[in-house]
């Protein structure tokens, strides 16, 4: 089964974590649809113009899931909307695919997640419609141990 072209729902759904804790990550049709949706509008026009794979390291979290490793309450991720991505197989930086994806793409959030000034250890990105995406970019950085967010 397949969430679009270059997802795999196996991929989709993938977490070690889930794995490991016997937790039952499958989407129900709601979130599947929005899973389709996000790759359609994000992760397809983005595979196209980095010309290759790209790392999804986390789709769907099911809120069980995402309690475990931590998540916010709000996750978008527990509705299928949001994708972290990263550029394990060297196409393009994590950098470049956030560039990319802020001048050209609709999406609801994007987050520079973590790295350095230069490159983020992942990107964070969510769709939700044309109608309703925020446009809303930030960086996440650690501080005093906690997570904070800051638009850019």
């Amino acid at each position: 089964m397949k969430i679009s072209d270059h997802v795999s729902f196996k991929e989709g759904v993938k977490s070690n974590t889930a794995l490991r804790r016997g937790i039952d990550n499958t989407p129900n049709r709601y979130e599947q649809t929005n899973m389709e949706v996000t790759a359609e509008k994000i992760f397809e026009p983005l595979r196209e113009w980095v010309g290759g794979p790209i790392k999804i390291n986390s789709f769907y979290r099911c809120e069980e899931l995402n309690r475990a490793i931590g998540g916010s309450s709000r996750s978008q991720h527990c509705e299928g909307r949001a994708m972290d991505i990263d550029d394990t197989f060297g196409y393009k930086t994590n950098a470049e695919m956030f560039e990319y994806i802020r001048n050209n793409l609709s999406f609801d959030q994007l987050i520079w997640e973590f790295g350095n000034d230069n490159n983020p250890a992942w990107v964070h990105v969510s769709y939700v419609s044309e109608d309703q995406n925020r446009l809303r970019v930030m960086k996440a950085e650690k501080v005093n141990g906690k997570t904070q967010y800051k638009y850019i």
